[in-house]
């Protein structure tokens, strides 16, 4: 720090305690400790200390803030010794920030995100381009950062700066599988080598100690331990310790101090243990480390500004409301259609024949900003969190359970408040003659699930013994609603068909993912994971809420062009697409990707009638080519470019989940703005300028990522640990059907249908055999060799006996976990027949890969528990605040200082209008 900001800082402090009347003590914390001589005996009242002695005399039994203060001063002072005792450079300077600035106008330098292959963490990583860079460097692919001396210190995440290197150094990204295989380069792709970094994007790093041999092995000086971080993309980090040998079997929190030119590694310190390795518990809170996700529990102040709704004192519509907003109660029936057991329901629909003819289709979503104010604690705590976070086994909510599962869930037979968007259709074409948008009260007659709406679709009225709403009716009351229901139901349905058929015919694309849908109990415990059915009330609910998102992004851009929250879908680069159209020779069939409509035919056309997997994968893989689709402000960007590509619509936006997703809560309050502003009245609400608008979607497209890895994480670590305590040489369930989608030079990719797995599968072995397999199959290792064609691998045995694998063969599978001290645990697959495991069922493939998934996570949590039980481990996983936000508590110091640090961090002083 300079000498001029400390003395600031001091003259703040001075000013602030005679500011207190003299009555007030104040304590400057800082380590200049030229500042404590100068100014710590200037002032009586005004106490200048290090933040060490600040410890001992203020807070000397926080023994944990004391270990803390002390990793850190330590890793400060070894930092300084190296620099003045190491003379060698391991890696070049980074060149000055005016010279890089310069660079990158001139056209010299590229700027772009580093991103790491985990797979080939020590030699792959490319840089994204961003934003000029990519138009003015007229490159159209990534760029290839070869090796850690090309990397030049920096870090998975940074933006950095890139030098390209001559054309006759490019290197091709490697097609091999796994870090120690081998090279085997494709063509050869701009590379370059990174000569600045404009923004570190450290973050908090899970790490494991080595191994006592390990750190034995390191050198004398055992106090410094090189710690392995969890991510494979982050190089090693030394810091100073002397728990290493008692830290030996948890997962413990480090963070990167700095990188210094002279050092082959970074420095950092030690912060906190999270948990044992191989613990449920410590290996969810590692995920949600590794993905930067806070699960406090909502604050004292947050839930102050709740509503109330108890048996005592229920919630009630005010009449103030009922004069501001249109009453539905009495003349549409409203309807909501979810998944069974859903407590946050967001949307209902309505739909009625008018007095002209004419039908009104709506649209209502609950009315989440009426509860949740702008800059208040719960707005400030869900712009943080930006949606709510789904695990394999929990989930962590953005808004309070008081809001996301009562007084805004729109639920049957209670008043609810709704944004609502009515659309007059015309009778016989369901063209759009008409739509307005306003603040609502409505009831939900029904709340039903898909499979009871499925079946009133398909007839089969048996199913209204489950529809609580029947249940108390006498017959003809009973027979005249059901009629009324069917109705809506239908003519929902067909409405939504047409606006399908049009969007379709635009070029809208049906992709194929492995979807989740997470389903819980009455106590926010999972009860099921349900997998993507295909059932057509889903595609109506899909096409409706696509519909509402498409009018109201085109009504907050018209009222505000220059600072509207919409979503775009990027057109991808064509060269990825080579894969899926490489695939889909194999098969005899053309993929056209010229066009999204190109596209969305020539999936369609793509379909084995013997193998109906293969249209899966083909579509998986064009999900896998796509870009991502992101918020944007619509100040940023030429109205070009909010096109999106998968949907086919020239505008975009989310408004349909504001109970989960604060990008919903913006556009809320933007339609309420346009309505203002159509009426001529005074716009309540406080709009996000454009600048800003751009940085909170930056945040919440970051956060969405994490929501998104964290996910796939979870999953994949209770697919782990179900597989973890089977033989998988006896275990039935550890042999399945697998089908090759890749070929690479020393294995292929499998996809598992039975339990929507991918990975890799190798024909080499470290020891250099190469797969063989008998007649009837089976396999065994030999010595021998590899060809990789086009479409197909080749393994030939030194004794002449040779077997090829092609795309989209049926293999056999064994599944077994590849263990990890210092990872996540992987599933391991091993190909032991070259045939069938089973003949292709259309009907397994369907129903049983993902449902499996919910006995696993049952069968995890259940053996978890009785490991616990028997350990007599105490777990209070009931708790008040567990049950209310599925949640636990932060139990460390290092949380609460996190927090202040956080709050101290928030600009609430702008945000007011200070």
């Amino acid at each position: 720090m300079e000498k001029w900001q400390s003395r600031s800082i001091y003259n703040a402090a001075t000013w602030y305690y005679h500011h207190c009347q003299d009555r007030m003590p104040i304590v400057m914390v800082t380590e200049d400790e030229e500042a404590i001589q100068q100014y710590g005996s200037e002032t009586e009242g005004v106490f200048v200390i290090s933040f060490k002695s600040y410890l001992d005399n203020f807070w000397p039994d926080l023994k944990a803030a004391h270990e803390l203060c002390e990793s850190i001063l330590q890793s400060r002072r070894e930092r300084e010794n190296e620099s003045q005792e190491s003379h060698g450079k391991e890696y070049p300077e980074h060149l000055p920030l005016e010279v890089l600035e310069a660079g990158i106008k001139s056209g010299r330098y590229i700027q772009g995100t580093l991103s790491v292959n985990k797979h080939r963490a020590q030699i792959e990583a490319f840089v994204r381009l961003q934003g000029a860079s990519s138009k003015d460097s007229g490159l159209v692919s990534d760029i290839l950062i070869h090796g850690m001396k090309a990397r030049n210190r920096s870090i998975h995440g940074d933006v950095v700066v890139v030098e390209l290197l001559p054309k006759n150094e490019w290197k091709g990204r490697t097609t091999a599988l796994g870090e120690n295989d081998g090279e085997f380069p494709s063509e050869p792709m701009p590379t370059g080598r990174v000569v600045g970094i404009l923004q570190k994007n450290w973050r908090d790093y899970v790490v494991t100690f080595p191994s006592k041999e390990e750190v034995q092995s390191q050198g004398k000086n055992a106090r410094k331990i090189l710690v392995i971080p969890w991510d494979y993309r982050i190089p090693k980090i030394r810091i100073s310790t002397q728990q290493a040998e008692a830290l030996q079997d948890f997962r413990v929190v480090v963070r990167i101090d700095s990188w210094e030119s002279t050092s082959m590694y970074p420095s950092g310190h030690f912060v906190r243990v999270l948990g044992r390795i191989g613990d449920l518990e410590g290996e969810i809170a590692t995920i949600l480390v590794e993905n930067s996700i806070s699960v406090v529990p909502f604050s004292e102040a947050q839930m102050c500004e709740m509503p109330v709704n108890t048996t005592e004192n229920p919630w009630k519509v005010s009449s103030e409301e009922e004069r501001e907003r249109k009453d539905l109660r009495k003349t549409h029936l409203v309807f909501s259609i979810d998944p069974r057991g859903c407590e946050d329901v967001d949307d209902a629909f309505s739909v009625r024949a008018l007095d002209n003819g004419n039908l009104e289709l709506g649209v209502h979503i609950a009315d989440v900003t009426h509860f949740v104010a702008s800059h208040s604690y719960i707005d400030i705590e869900a712009r943080t969190r930006a949606t709510t976070y789904y695990l394999a086994d929990r989930r962590y909510d953005m808004l309070p359970s008081i809001l996301s599962a009562d007084v805004c869930s729109l639920l049957g037979g209670v008043d609810r408040y709704a944004v609502s968007i009515m659309w007059e259709l015309d009778k016989t074409s369901y063209e759009i003659k008409e739509v307005w948008y306003s603040r609502t009260i409505i009831r939900s007659a029904y709340k039903l699930f898909y499979e009871a709406a499925q079946k009133l679709l398909d007839g089969n009225v048996d199913i209204v013994d489950d529809i609580p709403e029947f249940r108390d009716l006498d017959e003809k009351s009973r027979q005249a609603k059901l009629e009324e229901l069917l109705w809506a139901i239908r003519k929902l349905t067909d409405i939504a068909r047409h606006i399908r058929a049009k969007r379709y015919q635009c070029g809208a694309l049906e992709l194929e993912g492995v979807e989740v849908r997470i389903q819980l109990d009455e106590k926010k415990n999972i009860h099921d994971l349900i997998p993507k059915q295909p059932l057509e009330v889903h595609e109506t609910v899909a096409e409706c809420m696509i519909l509402a998102n498409h009018w109201v992004a085109k009504k907050i851009w018209e009222s505000f062009p220059h600072q509207a929250l919409l979503r775009r879908h990027p057109p991808p680069h064509q060269e990825f697409f080579s894969e899926l159209r490489e695939c889909a020779k194999a098969k005899g069939f053309f993929i056209d990707t010229r066009s999204n409509k190109a596209l969305a035919d020539s999936l369609d056309n793509a379909n084995d009638p013997n193998d109906p997997i293969v249209n899966w994968l083909l579509r998986s893989m064009a999900t896998q080519a796509m870009s991502n689709a992101l918020y944007f402000s619509t100040g940023s960007c030429a109205e070009e470019e909010f096109h999106h590509y998968g949907l086919a619509l020239d505008k975009y936006t989310h408004f349909t989940s504001p109970i989960r997703r604060y990008s919903d809560i913006i556009v809320h309050r933007l339609l309420m703005a346009a309505i203002s502003k159509d009426k001529k009245m005074e716009i309540k609400e406080d709009l996000f300028s454009n600048k800003d608008l751009e940085e909170l979607c930056r945040h919440i497209n970051n956060r969405n990522r994490a929501a998104q890895h964290s996910q796939k994480q979870s999953t994949e670590l209770f697919q782990c640990m179900y597989f973890k305590d089977k033989d998988p040489e006896t275990e039935e369930r550890c042999i399945s059907d697998g089908v090759i989608y890749s070929i690479r030079t020393n294995g292929v990719l499998v996809f598992i249908p039975r339990f929507g797995i991918k990975g890799a599968a190798y024909l080499k072995n470290k020891d250099g055999l190469v797969i063989s397999c008998s007649p009837d199959g089976h396999s065994e290792w030999k010595p021998g060799s590899l060809q990789r064609f086009q479409n197909k691998i080749t393994s030939t045995t030194t004794g002449g006996e040779s077997v090829t694998f092609h795309l989209f063969d049926h293999v056999t599978v064994r599944l077994s976990v590849q263990a990890s001290r210092c990872h996540s645990d992987t599933i391991r697959l091993e190909i032991i027949s070259n045939k069938p495991y089973m003949m292709p069922d259309t009907e397994l493939f369907q129903q049983s890969s993902l449902l499996l998934k919910s006995d696993l996570v049952k069968e995890v949590t259940r053996s978890v528990e009785e490991a616990q039980l028997a350990q007599e481990v105490k777990v209070n996983v009931i708790e008040k605040d567990y049950q209310k936000y599925c949640q636990t508590k932060g139990r460390s110091l290092y949380t609460l200082l996190e927090e202040i640090r956080d709050l101290a961090l928030l600009d609430v002083s702008n945000s007011y209008g200070i």
